[in-house]
């Protein structure tokens, strides 16, 4: 029940390429109504110009022949409706019966053209109303009255055809906009989905990093030393054992959010570390044969928000999960320092390796990880090189 030229404009793939575009019902019924409409007042025009007593037979007949041609030409007024609005107007002129046909063309022209189509054709019709009403004379109405008549009767219809033509293009945009406004709605769906994932990843990498290390440095010595005394293969194993656990435990947490697509907080498991917990990853740590030493001056570790405190942790986790790889055996020292207003200062420093360290798969994303998550908290991370050769780490967040 849509106009063939909306049915283009909502779908352009409904129209094969090189095909003309086919009448909808709306358009059969309304190009129906226009050529019956426009039969029926060449047949009142036609009897009138019969019955003229001062008219040549002739010209009655050549007048009545080409108003029946232009009533057939109402049919292809889709088509061709600035040719056929042009080739009208000068048929319009000369026939008086063909008069009729010559409306509905320029109807059609301000429908489906731009105003400057409607513009040079309409203006050429109003342009010679007046010379034609010269030249003939209505019977029984001045000139003047006639020619207002005519001028008002173009104009109208000409100005009903631009009223449709802007409901159309009012419709079309409104359809544009709501679609924009779902591709956007979409977009930043997909968005926040891919930063989710993101911040996952990013907690799988710093969990399971630190997990994984400890395994390592466990399996290296039980590797290394099979002579160890019984006491410290049994508390090698434990730990290997523990954190195999942990590691596993957060795995199952990280890909049960994945599946249910739900955020890091949604996972129902444990709760996310703080700045408070960080003692206890420092025990773990040196359980692990880590050599630590640990400068805390924040001197009350739960005040801190527990977003900036998050990040901390996993700051500092990522930061001796490095040490522990890249300079195994080196004394690390952590320092951290803060107070509301001045904001929270992360400090981890290691010297250079006693020996060169195995390549490690993957480095260097950590750093990066680290820098994008203290980015988004609103703060800064630098790393690099010391005067002795060493690594550090210092990044900040604020504190409010």
């Amino acid at each position: 029940m849509l106009p063939s030229a909306v049915v283009k404009e909502l779908d352009p793939d409904a129209v094969p390429e090189g095909r003309r575009l086919r009448r909808t019902a709306r358009d059969w019924a309304v190009d129906t109504c226009c050529f019956l409409l426009v039969v029926l007042l060449y047949l009142v025009t036609a009897v009138s110009l019969v019955r003229h007593p001062d008219v040549p037979q002739g010209y009655v007949v050549a007048d009545v022949v080409l108003g029946g041609l232009s009533c057939l030409a109402v049919w292809f007024r889709r088509r061709w409706p600035v040719g056929l609005a042009v080739v009208m107007i000068a048929v319009g002129f000369a026939s008086e019966t063909s008069g009729w046909v010559t409306l509905v063309t320029l109807f059609t022209v301000a429908v489906h053209r731009p105003f400057r189509y409607v513009a040079w054709t309409g203006g050429a019709n109003l342009a010679l109303v007046p010379l034609y009403y010269w030249l003939r004379p209505e019977s029984g109405l001045s000139y003047t009255a006639g020619l207002v008549f005519a001028l008002l009767l173009t104009v109208a219809v000409i100005g009903w055809g631009m009223f449709v033509r802007s409901k159309r293009l009012l419709m079309l945009s409104l359809r544009d906009r709501a679609h924009r406004a779902e591709t956007e709605a979409r977009l930043r769906a997909e968005q926040a989905q891919r930063l989710a994932r993101e911040d996952i990843a990013r907690e799988m990498h710093d969990v399971l990093a630190h997990r994984l290390t400890l395994l390592s440095v466990h399996a290296g010595a039980l590797e290394f030393r099979p002579d160890a005394p019984r006491e410290e293969v049994v508390r090698a194993a434990g730990v290997i054992r523990e954190s195999a656990h942990e590691a596993l435990q957060d795995l199952r947490e990280i890909i049960g959010v994945l599946r249910t697509g739900g955020s890091d907080d949604a996972a129902g498991g444990r709760p996310q570390p703080t700045l408070a917990v960080l003692d206890q990853l420092v025990g773990e740590c040196r359980e692990a044969g880590m050599k630590i030493v640990l400068d805390h001056r924040v001197a009350d570790p739960a005040a801190v928000p527990a977003s900036v405190g998050r990040t901390a942790y996993r700051i500092a986790q990522e930061a001796l999960t490095n040490a522990r790889k890249h300079a195994p055996g080196a004394e690390v020292a952590l320092r951290l320092a803060g107070a509301p207003g001045d904001g929270l200062t992360i400090t981890v420093t290691n010297p250079p390796p006693k020996a060169e360290a195995p390549p490690v798969p993957g480095s260097g994303q950590g750093l990066i990880g680290l820098r994008e998550r203290a980015t988004l908290a609103g703060g800064r991370l630098e790393h690099g090189a010391t005067a002795d050769g060493g690594f550090e780490i210092r990044a900040w967040l604020p504190w409010g």
